[in-house]
């Protein structure tokens, strides 16, 4: 058993590092997605809440609704947003930290955000929150959120 330790090691070592082809430059890739935040909220102003997040949603992205619900899928996603009383909805919001994976293929960010909707009186409630998104780079390099 003794004998096999090494191979064991050199083996698990090379599980961990196979999947990094090169250490990425984390600073570039903080960069990236603070720009893709900065994108996605300006969509949220530009074309509404539901075609944004159903834009930046990964196919199988999750987002989280309440204290116990979960919406699952890009298109349940864009469904939920259209059906929801978001739709006179207003979102903003500032990442107050992202960090990056060694291999580069995921990051998170997390910061404070603030919803407004109006109402039908034409009053707006506000709503304001800490997020956290976890973004996953995609075969053509964007980053898309796979949770929020």
């Amino acid at each position: 058993m003794i004998r096999f330790f090494p191979l064991t090691v050199a083996l698990l070592i090379f599980a961990v590092f196979a999947g990094c082809s090169k250490m990425p430059d984390k600073e570039l890739i903080k960069e990236e997605i603070l720009n893709t935040e900065k994108a996605f909220e300006k969509m949220t102003k530009d074309k509404g809440v539901a075609e944004a997040f159903h834009f930046f949603a990964d196919k199988n992205a999750v987002i989280l609704r309440g204290n116990d619900s979960l919406i699952t899928g890009k298109n349940n996603i864009l469904k939920f947003y259209q059906e929801s009383n978001n739709t006179n909805a207003e979102v903003s919001w500032n990442p107050d930290f992202i960090d990056v994976s060694d291999c580069g293929n995921l990051a998170y960010s997390y910061g404070k955000y603030i919803w407004r909707i109006k109402n039908s009186d034409g009053k707006i409630n506000e709503y304001k929150g800490i997020y956290h998104t976890i973004w996953k780079r995609q075969p053509d390099n964007s980053w898309k959120y796979v949770w929020d």
